[in-house]
C-alpha cells in the first residue's frame, strides 16, 4: 500500500525526533524534582537555622541573666563577691566562668579569685558579645562572652564553646551550621575563624537572632541536592523513565501515522505520480462517442498503478485534492488541446470536484486556464460533485457556481441518489447533468426496486430538464434499457475501461 510505506523523513531523523520524545518528559520531571528538593532543603535548612537560633538564645538568657545579677556587686572587693560569682557558675548551665568589672579592668573571677586584665569594650559585637578564640586557662577552644556594664561597673559571663559546637554538631547532622557573631565565626568542630562568612553552596539560610548580636547560617554542601534526590526520589524516577518510554513510542507512532500519507502523497504530486486516465461517455441512442471523463490513477514507482479508492479519500482530507485536480487539469490540456479543432461537435470533458474546491474562487481561474488550452467551442467542460463531502451552500459557493455558469463550464452531481443530499443540491444549486450511480444501473435486470428507483430518477431529470449520464453500463440489456428510457449518456466497460492518454487517443480516432 503507498500509504503505508516509510515516510520520507529519514531513519536518523526519525529516532532523533523519537529519542527526544522520549528524553523530554524525564527531563522535564527530572527539573520538577530538583526543584522539589531544592525547596525541601529550604525548609530543612531554615528549620536548622531557627532551631538553632531558639537554643543560643536559651543558653544566652542564662547567661545574661547570671549576668544581671552580679552587675549590682561591681566595685566591691573580690574577697566578698567571689563565691557569689562560683555560685552563679554552679547554679546556671552553660555558664563557664563569671567576672566583675570596674573601671574596664577585670578584677575579680570566679576562676582565680583576685584578678587583673583590662577589658576593651571594642573586642565586643554591639558592646555585648565576644566570640573568642580561647584564653590563658583554655587556649585554642571557643568561648562566648556576654558582657553586661552599668557606669564604671561591669560583669562578664563566659559560655564555653563545647556547648555551642554541640548545638551546631547536633541540630545540624545533616546540613552545615555556623555561628557568626561580629568578625568571628565558628564551625561545628568548635574552631573559631576569622573574616565573612563563607557561602554555602546549597539552600543557604542565614538569620539574625532578635534578642542578641550573632548570626546563624544553615546549608547543605555540594551536590547535596542530588544526593537527596538519588535518596528520596528512586521510585519517581523509575516511573519517569516508563513515561519517557511511553512518550518515546507515542512520538514514533505518531510519525509513522502522521506523515505517511500526506507526505507520500504531496511527494507523488512533485514527482507527477497523478495521472489522468479517460473513460469514453457515450450517446445512449446512436452510441457514438460524445466525450469522457477523466480520471485520477496514482502511478506509484514501487506499487504500480494505484485505485482512486485507497488514495482520493485521504487527498480529501489533507487537503491535497485541490492541486492534485489542477494538475490534473493541466495534464489533460497538454493530451487533448492540440487535438480539439478536429473534434466534430463539442466534446464533453467531465472533472471531478469536491467540497475542498468550493472554499474559495480559485477553481475559477483553473478552469479558464483549462478553456483556453482548447480551441474556441471545441470542448464543454462539465465539472462532477462528488458527494463524499457535503457542500455548504455558502455566499462565495453560490457565486462559484455563477461565474462557472458565465463561463460556460456545465456542472453535474455524480453518483446521484447515493451521496449527500442530491435532492438539497438540485434545490440548491443550478446544475445541468445528473449521472446515475452505476449500482443501480448494476441492478436493471435483477432488482425490481432498484429499477423502479433508476426510473424515478430518469423521471425526475426529465421534468427538470437535466441531463442524464448512466454510469457503469456493462451489458447490452442494460444499454438497451437505458436507451429505451432516453438516457442522454451512457459510460461504462461495454464501450471501454479507463485508459491512458496515448490509448485514449489512439482509440478516439477510430470513433
Amino acid at each position: 500500500m503507498p500509504l503505508t510505506v516509510r515516510p520520507r523523513r529519514k531513519r536518523s531523523t526519525r529516532i532523533i525526533v523519537t529519542l527526544l520524545c522520549g528524553l523530554l518528559p524525564i527531563i522535564i520531571g527530572t527539573v520538577i524534582l530538583h526543584m522539589q528538593a531544592e525547596r525541601t532543603l529550604e525548609q530543612s535548612s531554615r528549620q536548622t537555622a531557627e532551631e538553632a537560633l531558639r537554643q543560643f538564645d536559651l543558653m544566652l538568657d542564662n547567661t545574661a541573666q547570671s549576668a544581671r545579677e552580679l552587675l549590682p556587686l561591681a566595685g566591691q572587693t573580690c574577697e566578698d563577691v567571689k563565691l557569689a560569682l562560683r555560685e552563679q557558675v554552679t547554679r546556671r548551665p552553660f555558664v563557664r566562668s563569671t567576672n566583675l568589672v570596674w573601671d574596664n579592668n577585670l578584677y575579680c573571677s570566679s576562676l582565680f579569685g583576685d584578678f587583673k586584665e583590662a577589658v576593651n569594650p571594642g573586642d565586643y559585637t554591639q558592646g555585648k558579645l565576644w566570640l573568642m578564640n580561647g584564653n590563658p586557662v583554655t587556649p585554642d577552644t571557643a568561648l562566648l562572652v556576654y558582657r553586661l556594664s552599668d557606669g564604671r561597673g561591669g560583669a562578664l559571663t563566659t559560655l564555653d564553646g563545647y556547648h555551642l559546637s554541640n548545638i551546631l554538631r547536633l541540630i545540624g547532622r545533616q546540613t552545615l551550621l555556623l555561628l557568626q557573631v561580629g568578625n568571628n565565626w565558628l564551625s561545628a568542630d568548635g574552631k573559631v575563624h576569622q573574616g565573612v562568612l563563607p557561602e554555602l553552596p546549597v539552600a543557604q539560610s542565614t538569620l539574625n537572632s532578635a534578642h542578641y548580636a550573632y548570626t546563624v547560617s544553615a546549608g547543605f554542601p555540594e551536590d547535596e541536592t542530588w544526593n537527596y534526590m538519588s535518596d528520596e526520589y528512586p521510585p519517581l524516577f523509575s516511573l519517569l523513565i516508563f513515561f519517557g518510554a511511553v512518550s518515546g513510542a507515542i512520538g514514533y507512532i505518531v510519525q509513522n501515522r502522521a506523515t505517511s500519507p500526506s507526505h507520500e502523497m504531496l511527494r507523488a504530486l512533485e514527482a507527477g505520480e497523478f495521472i489522468p486516465y479517460f473513460q469514453p461517455v457515450v450517446y445512449g441512442d446512436n452510441k457514438r462517442w460524445s466525450g469522457c471523463e477523466v480520471l485520477m490513477r496514482w502511478n506509484h514507482p514501487k506499487e504500480g498503478l494505484v485505485r482512486p479508492d485507497l488514495f482520493i479519500p485521504f487527498a480529501e482530507h489533507s487537503g491535497l485534492i485541490v492541486p492534485m485536480t489542477r494538475s490534473l487539469m493541466q495534464q489533460t490540456a497538454v493530451v487533448l488541446g492540440p487535438l480539439s479543432a478536429s473534434f466534430e461537435a463539442p466534446f464533453h470533458i467531465g472533472i471531478n470536484i469536491t467540497a475542498s474546491h468550493c472554499h474559495d474562487l480559485e477553481l475559477l481561474e483553473d478552469c479558464r486556464e483549462f478553456l483556453a488550452a482548447f480551441a474556441p467551442g471545441s470542448i464543454s467542460l462539465v465539472l462532477e460533485l462528488t458527494e463524499r463531502e457535503l457542500i455548504e451552500p455558502t455566499a462565495i459557493t453560490h457565486q462559484l457556481f455563477a461565474q462557472l455558469r458565465a463561463m460556460g463550464v456545465k456542472i453535474a452531481i455524480d453518483d446521484f441518489g447515493t451521496g449527500h443530499s442530491s435532492l438539497g443540491y438540485l434545490r440548491t444549486f443550478n446544475v445541468d447533468f445528473l449521472k446515475i450511480d452505476q449500482t443501480f444501473v448494476a441492478m436493471i435486470d435483477k432488482d425490481a426496486l432498484s429499477r423502479h428507483i433508476l426510473d424515478s430518477i430518469i423521471e425526475l431529470s426529465a421534468k427538470l430538464d437535466l441531463g442524464i449520464v448512466a454510469e457503469g453500463v456493462e451489458t447490452q440489456v442494460q444499454a438497451d434499457y437505458l436507451a429505451a428510457h432516453h438516457v442522454n449518456f451512457l459510460q461504462g466497460y461495454l464501450f471501454g475501461k479507463p485508459m491512458p492518454a496515448a490509448d485514449f487517443i489512439d482509440a478516439l480516432t477510430h470513433h
